[in-house]
């Protein structure tokens, strides 16, 4: 992947302050999931700040597309287009009557036409989740639809790359799990997402990319594995290990489990444990994970799929997955980790029906067939329009 952001040897201090930033440098690849991690106080969000030009370096230089960042009102406006910034506190980009108005801004200000900008905000507003809020007031929204009204903002100017302030502070489990999908849903359309968080098991498992931060400096830029499994680098920066890698390596340290490689996820440490047992694997008795594009599927043909497929599982990833099970009365058996979850069910003999947007589909078949790379398992993927099998993924 080609480089798309670049920060060389920035130094910044706000006024009568000692140093935010020391000498940062790191680069972010176009299309990567990347994870600023630190703790409270790291100089994490003065970073974000610069990803756009909200903050100018007093030494060093910010680049994008290999341009070093121009702080003259055009160039911002420019650079603006191309990468939106997510504050943590949504009501701080909420401030319009209503939520057509608040995600209108930005291509108003661009100087389109009305038209144009009812397109712009109604692909906006569908792409998380919240068509039909058109005429909502902000203040009638909970935090998680806040949070996807600002997103939608940020949307409709179609930047290259979003960047997210602690995108999950202020939800719950089930919101937070939502969001992250979400983000994952645009990242699998070609979006660049950077996020910064303290939480370690948000990071682990979703990023590509972690940049370890701490007291304005990068002690380590690497992949999630290269960071978490250091115990030095997470001492030093005020960090715990993940909780999955936590207790992999205490079984691998009690001879309970051989080391492979460090685990992502409670279905990658049962694998573990499962090839550590020395239990042999079962060649029949799997189940199968059916896969429904929900953006060309319609509720009554997904009613009768469950009807004809009494014991499994449903599943549905993403907004509109998730709105058009609500408006079908389609019980869910799982709404977040859909596709380990349905992993999971198959090797115990349970088939499931994922439910996910178009986008998302390429990234279900992707991620099912790693996993049986690595497990030497062998699951089914159908395809539910034509119910056509398709090559078993796996050995």
């Amino acid at each position: 992947m080609t480089i798309l952001l670049e920060f060389d040897k920035i130094h910044y201090a706000y006024p009568n302050c000692r140093e935010s930033l020391s000498g940062v440098t790191f680069s972010i690849k176009k299309g990567a999931k990347v994870a600023l991690v630190g703790p409270n106080g790291a100089g994490k969000t003065t970073l974000l700040l610069m990803f756009n030009g909200v903050l100018e370096p007093l030494k060093g230089r910010v680049l994008f597309n290999g341009e070093p960042l121009r702080y003259d009102s055009r160039s911002l406006r420019e650079v603006r287009k191309k990468v939106g910034l997510v504050f943590q506190n949504s009501d701080t980009q909420l401030f319009a009557p209503t939520i057509y108005q608040d995600v209108a801004f930005g291509p108003l200000n661009l100087g389109m036409t009305p038209d144009e900008i009812k397109i712009r905000v109604t692909q906006s507003l569908a792409a998380v989740g919240l068509s039909g809020y058109e005429k909502r007031p902000p203040h009638q929204l909970s935090g998680g639809e806040k949070k996807r009204a600002a997103i939608a903002g940020t949307l409709a100017m179609e930047p290259e790359v979003l960047v997210f302030d602690e995108p999950t502070s202020s939800l719950d489990p089930a919101g937070a799990a939502d969001l992250m999908e979400l983000l994952d849903e645009l990242n699998a359309k070609g979006t660049t997402i950077i996020i910064s968080t303290h939480d370690v098991e948000l990071a682990y498992h979703w990023a590509d990319q972690v940049i370890l931060v701490n007291k304005g400096t990068v002690i380590h830029a690497g992949t999630p594995e290269e960071v978490f499994t250091d115990p030095a680098l997470v001492t030093s920066s005020n960090l715990r290990m993940p909780a999955v890698l936590e207790i992999y390596t205490e079984l691998v340290s009690r001879q309970m489990i051989v080391k492979t490689g460090s685990p992502k996820s409670v279905l990658q440490l049962v694998s573990s444990l499962e090839q550590s047992s020395g239990k042999p694997r079962a060649e029949t008795g799997h189940g199968t994970i059916t896969v429904c594009n929900v953006d060309a599927t319609g509720t009554e043909e997904i009613r009768v799929w469950i009807a004809d497929h009494p014991g499994s599982r449903c599943g549905a990833m993403g907004a509109r997955a998730k709105e058009l099970a609500e408006r079908g009365s389609i019980s869910l058996d799982f709404s977040y980790g859909v596709i380990d979850k349905g992993i999971l069910r198959a090797l115990v003999g349970e088939s499931s029906l994922l439910l996910t947007p178009a986008s998302m589909v390429p990234h279900v078949f992707r991620r099912i067939a790693g996993y049986c790379k690595e497990s030497g398992n062998t699951i089914s993927v159908i395809p539910m329009k034509n119910a056509k099998t398709l090559p078993e993924t796996g050995s």
